[in-house]
């Protein structure tokens, strides 16, 4: 990991700069397999399953199949799965919105209602690790949003079955269909609809840049999508408060999703700085996605600030994805935070727990997103709808302000619609 001390205000744009990936690159190839499933459907899919995958195998998973997987996953796994759901559930449920009602004049009254988008398509990461833990973040608030179809597609393994682990957790969140489907045409057949896919209005989760792009394609022409995503990434402030151990193993948490992944050490001493990456070093040769740890690790780095206030500024010029706070009295800076994904305050606030169970959601902002979007939440599921019911007495009067208004617009037809009305009475 490089090191700077004290950076210059001008040097930061360099650092929070994040590592690119070449979409561009990529582009020809994904608008292809757009274009493919979209023409031909459930063809175009079988036949880049035996291209890409390797496997030739039937697109949904079945109902034999789960059951069978199920049985496979031994109990303190299924345990801890149900342990983290309840966890989700509470922290999920507890974002529930109210209908608002307000009179905003006599006889005009207006409504927000909060109303679930009717089918959603969750994508889950299959890979070097299926990320069963995604399927809980997705299919948990699809569920207690009350979206009526929620369909789920995830790579395959070589032999053609899905990690029982995935199926295991799909199962217990109530997922209607499974698609043992990887990669932009997953994507494609959720975002078009094939003879076996069906169409959804809204995809969710997380991908490698193949997926994240075909999102963004999809989202500007037919379907909607949670958020802009790239490689994951932490920040950790921390001070001697903190044992360095802890701060190294949250940073290669965080290294070992991918050689794409990106982990900040932000720190007010050098000495500390040193400390933390020594423990890198020395933890990082007992994991065995070493490949993934030192990838990430090339374009990772640590710097040093004199003050708490220069770590929390360049902190929020970063906007992380995850950012820990584990110095001293954090909650006073954590207070202060207003771009980042998810805060982990304290030292015994690890990011593994938002990951996994304690009920906040691991589906979030990277890229510095995290200063316009949120992360995967119950509102996400949800969209507000508005309604107005105007009385006779009401329309009376607000027709002189709707008549100026749509005239000085030019927009006759509007003034009509009210003017006849008026002269109806």
């Amino acid at each position: 990991m490089k090191r700077y001390v004290n950076p210059p205000r001008p040097d930061w744009e360099s650092l929070i700069r994040r590592q690119g990936v070449d979409y561009a690159g990529i582009r020809p190839r994904v608008e292809a397999i757009l274009q493919a499933v979209e023409q031909e459907g459930d063809a175009a899919l079988q036949r880049l399953m035996r291209e890409i995958d390797a496997v030739d195998a039937p697109l949904e998973v079945s109902a034999a199949e789960i059951a069978a997987a199920c049985r496979q996953v031994p109990a303190d796994v299924q345990e801890a799965i149900c342990t983290a759901k309840s966890h989700i559930e509470a922290f999920h449920r507890a974002q529930r919105p109210r209908e608002i009602t307000v009179e905003t004049a006599p006889g005009v009254v207006c409504v927000q209602r909060p109303v679930p988008i009717a089918s959603v398509g969750l994508y889950v990461p299959g890979g070097s690790a299926p990320l069963f833990s995604t399927v809980l973040m997705l299919a948990v608030p699809a569920a207690l949003a009350g979206c009526r179809q929620r369909i789920l597609c995830t790579p395959c393994r070589k032999d053609g079955s899905v990690a029982p682990e995935v199926l295991f957790a799909a199962s217990v969140c109530g997922v209607d269909r499974i698609f043992r489907i990887g990669g932009a045409q997953a994507v494609a057949a959720m975002a078009f609809g094939t003879q076996t896919v069906p169409r959804v209005d809204k995809i969710f989760g997380p991908g490698n840049p193949y997926v994240t792009l075909a999102k963004q394609l999809v989202s500007g022409r037919c379907t909607a999508i949670d958020m802009p995503a790239g490689p994951s990434e932490v920040m950790v402030l921390a001070d001697r408060s903190t044992p360095p151990a802890f701060a190294a193993a949250d940073l290669l948490s965080q290294a070992e999703h991918g050689a794409d992944s990106m982990a900040v050490l932000v720190c007010t001493e050098e000495a500390y700085a040193e400390a933390v990456l020594q423990e890198v070093e020395r933890q990082k040769r007992s994991l065995p996605r070493d490949t993934q740890v030192e990838g990430a690790l090339a374009h990772s780095f640590a710097v040093v600030f004199p003050t708490r206030a220069a770590l929390l500024e360049f902190a929020e010029a970063f906007a992380p994805e995850h950012l820990i706070i584990a110095v001293a009295e954090p909650e006073e800076l954590a207070r202060r935070v207003t771009a980042a994904g998810s805060v982990f305050i304290g030292p015994w606030s690890p990011e593994s727990a938002g990951d996994y169970a304690s009920g906040t959601n691991h589906t979030l902002p990277t890229s510095a997103w995290a200063r316009s979007c949120s992360g995967v939440n119950l509102d996400s599921f949800l969209r507000k709808m508005t309604l107005q019911q105007l009385s006779r007495e009401g329309l009376e009067s607000l027709a002189p302000t709707i008549v100026t208004m749509a005239r000085a617009e030019g927009l006759t037809a509007h003034e009509r619609a009210v003017t006849l009305r008026m002269e109806a009475l």
